[in-house]
């Protein structure tokens, strides 16, 4: 009798489990892809290249300055007394390390604004991806972009990329620049 109840349950749970994996669905997409495509995105890049030419502008003005200093300095130290040799090699290193630690800032401060500028864009698409996954009721839905798989079989799984572009008010035409490697 506890034979038959164990085969009963293996074979109830098998049909199951059968019926269930053929009722499961997955989905696939490649967010970057989508992400490049936006509206948002392009403001966003517009918005990041002016802050960033704003600090290079300013770089390069360090710079010209230091440089400037440093041929004063050559062109003139012959003729300075130490005190002031000495004084100007200070402003010398002193300029150099300021320059070196706006560079450094500039840097940070760049990578910051990017994702902040990015951050709502990447959260957009998400709940893009959620919602259209919901409403195709898919159980996964694989990110091509930042881990692809090593095989998924495209016609078992939902392409959710031209749903996702037509979510986000994507042209279903405008594709993402091919990148050459």
């Amino acid at each position: 009798m506890k034979k038959l109840t164990l085969l009963l349950a293996v074979l109830l749970f098998a049909g199951v489990a059968e019926t269930n994996a053929q009722s499961v669905k997955f989905g696939h997409i490649n967010t970057q892809e989508v992400i490049v495509l936006t509206a948002d995105y392009d403001s966003a890049r517009v918005r990041i290249n002016a802050y960033s030419k704003d600090l290079q502008e300013e770089m390069e003005t360090m710079y010209t300055e230091y440089t400037n200093k440093v041929n004063t300095f050559q062109q003139k130290q012959a003729t300075w007394t130490e005190a002031i040799r000495a004084a100007k090699e200070t402003e010398l290193q002193e300029l150099q390390q300021r320059l070196a630690q706006f560079q450094q800032t500039a840097e940070q401060d760049i990578a910051q604004f990017q994702q902040n500028q990015m951050l709502p864009i990447f959260e957009k698409a998400k709940a893009a991806v959620e919602k259209i996954a919901k409403e195709k009721n898919l159980l996964f839905v694989f990110e091509l972009s930042a881990n692809p798989v090593a095989y998924f079989n495209e016609q078992q799984s939902v392409n959710l990329l031209p749903l996702v572009k037509a979510e986000l008010g994507v042209p279903a035409e405008k594709v993402a620049p091919t990148i050459i490697q």
